[in-house]
């Protein structure tokens, strides 16, 4: 009886294929897609969620009008937006536990250096953006600017 071989391979690929397979599971070893479920439950979540959606709809407001006859309103886009993408990109490094990888990063730090600029462009846009809502009383897009400045009176000026 002939003697069967102790390990037995029924690999069709080439040797070339197993190698370029096994670095993709290295690589795929060390990238992980957890998401942080008591992130998602804490308040500061809820506050980045609220932040996403109404940063959507203030540049939106903005954008659908035509903000360039009050030059001010490009600085509020430009801020609106800005702050809209990275609010997401910070929501998403959270969400998924990205910010834990570079531990060089103080990110307490970062966080509050982020919330402290946000908020004072934020104001500043605020500020110039109910500024302009004059220029558009005479036009269909008023009540887009004023709400977008947060103007709850609805008078189209005095």
């Amino acid at each position: 009886m002939a003697d069967f071989p102790s390990k037995v391979t029924t690999e069709t690929g080439s040797r070339n294929n197993q190698r370029r397979t096994n670095r993709l599971r290295g690589l795929a070893a060390h990238v992980t897609a957890s998401v942080d479920v008591s992130f998602i439950r804490s308040m500061a979540s809820v506050l980045m969620m609220a932040q996403i959606v109404w940063g959507l709809l203030h540049w939106a407001l903005i954008a659908s009008g035509p903000y360039m006859r009050a030059p001010a309103n490009g600085w509020v886009l430009f801020v609106a937006v800005t702050f809209w993408l990275l609010t997401g990109i910070l929501f998403s490094m959270k969400l998924f536990g990205a910010q834990r990888r570079p531990a060089a990063v103080p990110w307490p730090l970062t966080l509050t250096v982020y919330h402290g600029v946000a908020t004072f462009l934020y104001l500043s846009a605020f500020l110039a953006n109910a500024a302009s809502v004059q220029a558009f009383s005479s036009s269909y897009f008023f009540g887009h600017m004023a709400a977008a400045a947060g103007n709850k009176s609805g008078s189209r000026g005095t």
